[in-house]
């Protein structure tokens, strides 16, 4: 080789060497990009994630990168990867956001055909920052494809092993993220009752590595299945046991979205958008009303039957965990299971799709033996796309009317009507509420409340005449989603204090109606880990013994939620740790 040949060589070698760092420094950048522009969806992460967070969540996506490489052996192909998962990552969280208000959480992919049932009632239209940083992630993958070499088929058993010790490394670092003392020394937020602010500060992928210590519940501190057991024999009454000759028969409505706006601000409307309600709360005959705080705003439904039939708290759950999903996999004490227990029938209702939160499995597993879902209401009228609540409580009387006489039954009805989202015009819903605040949305979204208002007016007329003892209960199971209250919220400043105080996005109206004299009452304010059982004493229904512990826990403790506590003197962290216990207990290891 001469030296013209050998200098040529060298500058082939030098060039190769050089594309080669160059591909390596820039397969080590594009990671860090990627999460920029993940967060960038949602807002600006150069701004408002913590610096040492930042710095944790480009470690994840370095990480990951690396394992996809070495597993594939194409730089170009596991940069792809990795983009294109940051991108699918960063669109769910931002449409979970907007529709639920909520981030994207481990516990959601569980939830995800109950997502798709529901999608097409949701307007995805992007907004131009939704479009930007797409097309960005677009032109960022098709560079990368031009810029990193090709696969190297060289070394392929030491690629292998080297992925095994990163993956390794992934899951060590993973675990660091959980332990509490590496969070507070890194300033890492560990608050999971407020998801959107944590995910806001510490980003969207050190979140969900957070989260992920939570899939899982944990024993309570201290718990002990002997303690707890004896604890609850303590509320075990004669009572429990009495022989109750005319039990009533319980109908309960948890209705879709229903709420009261009023809670947030002054609320103007050329019409009142439940009469029937707002009647029913300056003190009726033989009715209980007030306000009860949910754990959830904008979805999640199942979670506030969860609290309703179960008697516990998604206080002491991990934050958008879904129990029906992830904890109910075997048969539990609850509600429905109880009152069988005391001679009634129970149903459960919901007219829509059985597959929704896993309600088909775990509705036989709380006690329910007749169960309908959208299939069974083979007479029904829609609004939308979904039943009206008028069609739904003539199902509620149909069953009554079909049950056996003189055997008291226990209903449980999940309505459909108001469900999100709010965007599309239809025929069917004529928008006869309107609001000062020019949003379509809302005025939409109260009309839908309006014809709730009328429904429930109607089943207590048609129950107000029948010879069967029969208590209703009535409550929504949480309030919309931002787009619905904004533009309330906006048109009533706070106070600096008042700025503070989140729960009212957690308060929703509830009714107890019956056709005989019970104890009355208005602005009786709870929670609905407490109003089943409430409820079951209002009516003359002898109560468990868990139900008698909630009862007297209540008196203490008025409102337990994710959303907040309320306390009044005596109350303890004692007091709030032996109901964890309990409801550990409750949930896990009781046998029914």
């Amino acid at each position: 080789m001469n030296i013209t040949e050998e200098n040529e060589e060298n500058s082939r070698q030098q060039k190769s060497r050089g594309k080669t760092i160059f591909a390596f420094l820039y397969f080590c950048i594009v990671p860090a990009a990627a999460f920029y522009l993940m967060e960038a969806y949602e807002h600006n992460a150069f701004v408002e994630v913590r610096y040492k967070a930042a710095f944790f969540n480009i470690i994840l996506f370095e990480f990951i990168a690396w394992v996809f490489y070495l597993l594939i052996g194409k730089m170009h192909t596991a940069i792809k990867i990795v983009l294109i998962l940051a991108m699918t990552f960063g669109l769910i969280n931002h449409y979970v956001m907007t529709f639920r208000s909520t981030p994207f959480v481990p516990w959601d992919l569980f939830s995800i055909g109950t997502a798709v049932s529901v999608a097409g009632n949701y307007d995805f239209t992007p907004t131009l920052r939704v479009v930007i940083v797409t097309l960005s992630f677009v032109a960022l993958i098709i560079l990368s494809g031009k810029i990193l070499k090709k696969r190297d088929r060289r070394l392929a058993r030491i690629r292998l092993v080297a992925a095994a010790v990163v993956i390794g490394g992934l899951c060590f670092f993973v675990n660091l993220l959980q332990q509490e003392e590496f969070q507070k020394k890194n300033r890492l937020y560990p608050f999971l009752f407020t998801p959107t602010y944590m995910t806001k500060v510490n980003g969207m992928a050190v979140t969900f590595a957070m989260d992920l210590a939570y899939v899982v519940v944990d024993k309570p501190k201290g718990y002990s299945s002997k303690e707890a057991e004896e604890i609850l024999i303590g509320y075990e009454s004669e009572e429990d046991k009495a022989d109750i000759k005319e039990l009533p028969n319980i109908i309960v409505i948890m209705d879709e979205s229903f709420s009261d706006l009023e809670v947030l601000g002054d609320l103007d409307t050329n019409e009142d958008y439940m009469p029937f309600m707002h009647r029913m709360q300056k003190g009726a005959d033989n009715t209980i009303t007030g306000y009860a705080q949910v754990s959830v705003c904008g979805g999640n439904t199942a979670n506030s039957e969860f609290e309703f039939l179960t008697g516990n708290t998604m206080a002491f759950l991990p934050s958008g965990s879904i129990p029906y999903q992830q904890y109910i996999k075997k048969e539990i004490p609850a509600l429905p299971d109880y009152l069988k227990k005391l001679g009634y029938t129970t149903y459960a209702q919901h007219p829509y799709l059985e597959k929704g939160w896993n309600r088909n499995k775990v509705y036989p597993l709380l006690g329910f033996d007749h169960i309908d879902f959208l299939p069974d209401y083979t007479e029904k009228s829609c609004v939308r796309k979904y039943v009206s609540d008028l069609s739904d409580m003539q199902h509620i009387i149909n069953t009554f009317e079909k049950k056996e006489t003189g055997k008291p039954m226990f209903l449980f009805n999940i309505t459909m009507q108001n469900h999100g989202g709010y965007d599309d015009d239809y025929t069917d819903l004529k928008m006869d509420i309107h609001s000062g605040y020019n949003s379509r949305q809302l005025d939409r979204y109260l009309s839908l409340i309006h014809l709730s208002d009328q429904a429930l007016e109607y089943l207590i007329d048609y129950f107000s005449k029948v010879d069967e003892k029969t208590v209703i209960v009535f409550f929504g199971d949480h309030q919309p989603s931002d787009a619905v209250t904004s533009p309330v919220e906006k048109n009533n400043p706070k106070d600096g204090q008042q700025e503070d105080d989140q729960t009212k996005r957690y308060q929703v109206p509830y009714l107890v109606w019956a056709n005989y004299e019970i104890n009355g009452g208005v602005e009786k304010d709870t929670s609905l880990n407490y109003l089943a059982a409430q409820v079951l004493k209002a009516a003359g229904v002898p109560t468990d013994r868990y139900q008698n512990y909630l009862l007297k826990l209540s008196e203490k403790y008025p409102v337990i939620s994710a959303a907040g506590t309320t306390t009044d003197k005596g109350a303890d962290d004692d007091t709030l740790m032996t109901y964890k216990k309990l409801q550990y207990y409750h949930l896990f290891e009781e046998k029914k």
